[in-house]
């Protein structure tokens, strides 16, 4: 189950190559797939979001047509099958597809149709899955009450929610309010980037102002947790204290789309061993796990488990929970989340119990 992918930052090498060779897109730095893809992860390790996002200009600069858009979409659901994951709602920001004359409902309908093929193509290689849209306004621009009326106008064709992303400091998601206000009236689904860039105003915005249901990354929420030190010679932690913020949080199960290893790279967190992820899974707070840009990271959500396994001793039990979480917290309806949990996950994860 993947809640935070973009479809932007997976795609294949090849693939750019080939798009860019079609469509005459001459920026590229190499044509060479295993240069290119070392090239456009090198920024991943530079600990600074802004940093991360200089590699989005050459994938964003090969999906500028309708048959480009496809291709990416189709490949992302047969990636992302081929990983074994069986539901993914994967966001991307249509208003960066216009350069070269599609119009905002053109770019949606393309990509749907992508993600559509793909999920065919894997279905009959014997891999099922499920692929939804997030659509996402870029929070340096003016046009996230049309990206919201947008998704609001494809939700019972397969986009599930409305999203802002982008630089966080600087530009807070209360200046995006009347989107998401749109949104809330219209009875859809939000979620937001905060809590990576910046620190805790940036999700306080974002829950309080404009009622998130889920946080993109969020991993700065550790910042309002207090943990006093245990007694000497003791192990394990004191006492623990959640300010009132990160308690509002926890207690209405606000979900967290955790991304590890992208949040190292961005500098949000320091490292996997000290990534807050952990120390929110034993508060049992709603975290879950993500691969943010499976390209960029050169990760797939089957490697995020298993570096967790690896750095936290995480077992089969702390994936199935972790599993369930995002599960939970998907925005496909109660009928379809309850019908996965009960026919795939858990049977799924029973032969490890």
């Amino acid at each position: 189950m993947l809640l935070h992918d973009h479809l932007d930052g997976g795609l294949r090498p090849s693939s750019i190559i080939d798009l860019a060779l079609e469509h005459g897109y001459g920026d590229l730095p190499s044509s060479d797939p295993d240069d290119l893809g070392k090239i456009l992860a090198a920024g991943a390790n530079r600990g600074h979001l802004n940093l991360y996002l200089e590699a989005f200009r050459h994938t964003v600069g090969v999906m500028q047509e309708r048959d480009a858009l496809i291709r990416v979409a189709a490949e992302c659901a047969g990636d992302l099958a081929a990983d074994g994951i069986v539901y993914a709602e994967v966001r991307f920001a249509p208003e960066l597809h216009t350069e070269r004359g599609l119009a905002l409902d053109e770019v949606v309908e393309a990509v749907l149709e992508g993600f559509r093929l793909g999920s065919e193509s894997a279905a009959y290689a014997g891999h099922q899955i499920r692929v939804y849209a997030l659509l996402t306004a870029m929070r340096t621009a003016a046009r996230s009450q049309e990206i919201a009326e947008l998704a609001v106008r494809f939700r019972d064709s397969g986009v599930v929610g409305f999203d802002i992303a982008g630089a966080e400091k600087g530009w807070p998601p209360s200046r995006h309010l009347d989107a998401f206000q749109y949104v809330h009236r219209e009875n859809f689904h939000t979620t937001i980037h905060a809590g990576e860039g910046f620190g805790l105003p940036s999700i306080w915005e974002a829950v309080q102002y404009c009622g998130a249901e889920r946080l993109g990354h969020g991993v700065r929420i550790a910042d309002d947790i207090t943990i006093s030190p245990g007694p000497q010679g003791t192990p394990g932690m004191g006492e623990v204290r959640l300010g009132r913020l990160a308690a509002y949080v926890r207690d209405r199960r606000i979900p967290l789309e955790m991304c590890p290893s992208s949040n190292v790279q961005t500098g949000a967190a320091a490292s996997i061993g000290e990534h807050p992820l952990r120390l929110l899974r034993q508060l049992r707070f709603r975290v879950t796990v993500n691969t943010d840009n499976r390209l960029m990271s050169q990760v797939s959500l089957s490697s995020e488990f298993a570096l967790l396994a690896r750095e936290f001793g995480y077992g089969w039990a702390d994936i199935e929970w972790l599993t369930i979480n995002a599960m939970k917290s998907a925005f496909a309806g109660f009928d379809e989340r309850i019908k996965l949990i009960d026919t795939v996950i858990k049977p799924g994860f029973a032969q490890y119990r």
